[in-house]
């Protein structure tokens, strides 16, 4: 059988592509694992600086795959550990993530595209918590993730309802960060990607690990946390080449 997840690195960027577009890229339990296996490989890459999620096909994922519920093979699992029933979802990466959105990105789907830090959607991709039309439950972070995300009552309309939210509105709430044409978000991703490997690795790194644990924490703790990450990175020279550069005449008055 061959692997359901296709891997690729382009300069300081690694994508992932879920690649079964004949069930619209629904993950079932195999998948899952080649999933976070991918994901994990690539992010202990010292010479990547972000990774880019996506699916093959025109649509990025459509959830957990129903029709593997029956085998006990295929079906998602549904231990209660650090292992999600769709891959990296209970997972933390080092590198930022971008999700790249063609088409659909609903229920495990938009679970996946919620892990990611950041999303970049075509503008006539869909979301929408579509699982509720079937009564299965949100169960990789949807309900954690969408809220701080978007804010709780926003994330209530949208998981209470399972409506559909189309990249304009997405946009509007928070969902989005940016939308392009379609056919156009893994390229727009990859350059967005791209683009955050022209910082600092060490100073980067640092700050999306303490504004990923920011809401882990109370305020006081959180605010000690970023120090303590700050420090460490600039103890360990993070900061060092940066200086240097801007003092003798890089960057300066915004230019980067």
């Amino acid at each position: 059988m061959g692997s359901d997840i296709d891997t690729e690195v382009v300069g300081p960027v690694g994508i992932v592509r879920i690649d079964r577009p004949e069930v619209r890229n629904a993950v079932d339990g195999p998948t899952a694992e080649q999933l976070r296996a991918a994901i994990d490989r690539l992010d202990a890459d010292e010479d990547l600086a972000a990774i880019v999620l996506t699916g093959t096909g025109g649509t990025f994922c459509a959830g957990a795959d129903l029709h593997a519920f029956a085998d006990p093979a295929r079906r998602n699992r549904l231990e209660e550990d650090l292992v999600g029933p769709m891959g990296p979802t209970r997972a933390r990466t080092r590198l930022p993530t971008i999700a790249a959105v063609e088409g659909h990105a609903v229920a495990g789907g938009l679970e996946l595209a919620l892990w990611c830090d950041l999303r970049v959607v075509a503008a006539d991709a869909v979301f929408g918590v579509f699982c509720r039309r079937v009564g299965v439950p949100l169960i990789d972070g949807g309900t954690v993730r969408l809220p701080r995300l978007v804010g709780l009552g926003v994330a209530l309309d949208l998981v209470l309802t399972g409506r559909a939210v189309a990249a304009e509105e997405a946009q509007r709430i928070g969902l989005a960060n940016r939308v392009v044409a379609p056919g156009q978000a893994e390229a727009a991703a990859v350059a967005l990607a791209t683009e955050l490997a022209r910082w600092p690795r060490r100073t980067l790194l640092s700050d999306l690990a303490a504004a990923r644990a920011a809401f882990d924490r109370p305020l006081d703790e959180a605010l000690l946390h970023e120090h303590r990450l700050g420090v460490a990175s600039l103890e360990a020279g993070g900061a060092d080449a940066g200086v240097s550069a801007f003092r003798a005449g890089q960057g300066r008055h915004g230019r980067g």
